[in-house]
């Protein structure tokens, strides 16, 4: 008997359906990577969220946070109307009412605490992606009380970054990926910079570059890396700065790096019980001084031509003492204090882990160094023929910085980076465009005694940088000008 026609004819099935009429080129604000998304409209109403396959930073990968972007638009837990308060505090009893109706009520209520105190407004905004617009509204509105998500998030570690060289991890750069050989991760989760993070490691596992991840827990990015580093939370720092000791104990640090990019050439004034004591011995135009060997004098640190001591103990041309910073940093971190035994009881992490982490960062870095037969100048004006690239870089998020010591530990991660010699090379830590800022950097925050005026703006940013005790906002009695008590 024959088989009724049709039965097992496959079903007829559509691959690539038309799910709208309109396509709008755009960016995810999701989360700060900013991925390029195509944006598919019928009607003039979101159907589907896709990653634009030419987009720089996400190369068309999205990840669940970027399709469910469509949620912000039609969630039915979405606020479609301002609500007002119609019970007592607490009680959620509200009502919705127009917007012509809640513009005049925020200009009555905000109207008047700016023509008497623009102190008296607190404005705290959550993950809005809009804290540069955030921010210049409280700074016109004359409030020095505002914030935003960073604050409780990774500003630590940003601000560890820009105090130490003008730039930090994610917004502010990024990886070599292209040419790392060597590759550290602490603290990262899966929802941090998640698409450039997977397109960079896709590349180091397909070059067969080494994937080291520190921390905690093995899950997501740590699970496809070659070494897993377990780590006791809170005490990466320790780890890394028993590395850095590793390494000044072999003499495995880029001293040609150290004397052209950095101060640590600079001398520090040796006058316990004065002022000045451990600051940058300076001539009378402001600039640094380092102990030229050549000239066997102080000269000014600045000058490209300048053959530095990095060690040694001289007198400045006043008759006190001063030592370059590099000195003090090898006496700090050479002591055991720092050494892997001592790290290995803070951090759970084996000594003999940590030193032959130490070693590989060290082979990787200068008995497997780049060079590109590009030709350049430095900022000092000199020519180079080539440039030389230390294929070591590391990475860090929200792990470092949910910790308390976030700034430090970050600081601790540039500075081993950059006694590797391996910042703003081939291979290494590169900075993203507007980065490096000058260090520290120039934005100091508004908002001392004086600078709140009723009816006027701020005379800048509430936020900013501190260079010194003159720059923070405390009172006469150095009590917290802030509501939440941030200096």
């Amino acid at each position: 008997m024959s088989e009724p026609a049709g039965r097992n004819a496959d079903p007829e099935v559509e691959t690539s359906p038309v799910v709208g009429d309109e396509v709008a080129y755009t960016t995810c604000y999701m989360c700060a990577c900013r991925c390029g998304i195509k944006v598919y409209l019928k009607d003039g109403r979101v159907r589907y969220i896709q990653g634009n396959p030419n987009h720089p930073i996400n190369r068309g990968v999205l990840c669940a946070k970027g399709s469910s972007g469509i949620m912000t638009q039609y969630s039915p837990a979405r606020l479609t109307k301002p609500l007002k308060r119609v019970g007592e505090r607490g009680k959620s009893e509200f009502v919705e009412i127009e917007w012509d109706e809640a513009l005049e009520l925020a200009t009555e209520w905000l109207g008047g605490i700016r023509r008497t105190d623009p102190r008296k407004l607190a404005f705290f905004t959550g993950r809005d992606q809009s804290q540069s617009l955030t921010g210049w509204w409280a700074s016109q509105f004359g409030t020095p009380n505002y914030a935003a998500h960073g604050g409780f998030c990774s500003v630590n570690m940003a601000a560890g970054g820009l105090y130490s060289v003008g730039g930090s991890f994610w917004e502010f750069g990024e990886p070599d990926w292209n040419l790392t050989k060597y590759f550290v991760m602490f603290g990262v989760t899966e929802d941090h910079d998640s698409n450039p993070i997977k397109t960079g490691l896709g590349k180091l596992k397909t070059r067969g570059a080494k994937f080291v991840s520190i921390n905690p827990v093995r899950t997501g990015y740590s699970a496809i890396a070659d070494e897993w580093v377990g780590i006791r939370p809170g005490t990466d720092g320790m780890l890394v700065l028993a590395i850095v000791h590793e390494l000044l104990r072999a003499g495995k640090v880029d001293m040609d790096y150290l004397v052209r990019y950095t101060n640590l050439p600079w001398l520090v004034i040796q006058a316990p019980d004065t002022a000045e004591d451990g600051l940058f011995a300076r001539d009378e135009a402001g600039n640094p001084l380092a102990w030229d060997g050549e000239r066997q004098a102080c000269v000014s640190a600045l000058l490209p031509d300048v053959k530095p001591a990095m060690v040694g103990d001289f007198t400045l041309p006043d008759g006190r003492r001063a030592v370059p910073a590099f000195q003090l940093m090898a006496e700090k971190y050479l002591s055991p204090d720092y050494s892997p035994e001592r790290a290995a009881r803070i951090t759970g992490v084996p000594a003999d882990t940590i030193r032959r982490l130490a070693a590989e960062l060290a082979h990787v870095a200068f008995e497997e160094e780049i060079t590109l037969n590009v030709p350049w100048t430095d900022w000092a004006g000199r020519q180079h023929d080539v440039m030389i690239g230390r294929p070591v870089s590391m990475h860090a998020m929200r792990g470092i910085s949910a910790h308390s010591n976030g700034f430090h530990t970050c600081r601790a991660i540039h500075t081993l980076q950059v006694l590797l010699g391996s910042i703003e090379v081939p291979g290494g830590f590169r900075y993203k465009p507007p980065f490096p800022k000058p260090v520290p950097p120039a934005q100091k925050p508004r908002g001392k005694l004086g600078e709140v005026r009723p009816g006027e703006p701020l005379g800048g940013p509430p936020l900013g940088f501190p260079m010194g005790p003159e720059d923070l906002l405390v009172d006469e009695r150095n009590r917290p000008l802030r509501i939440d008590k941030a200096v």
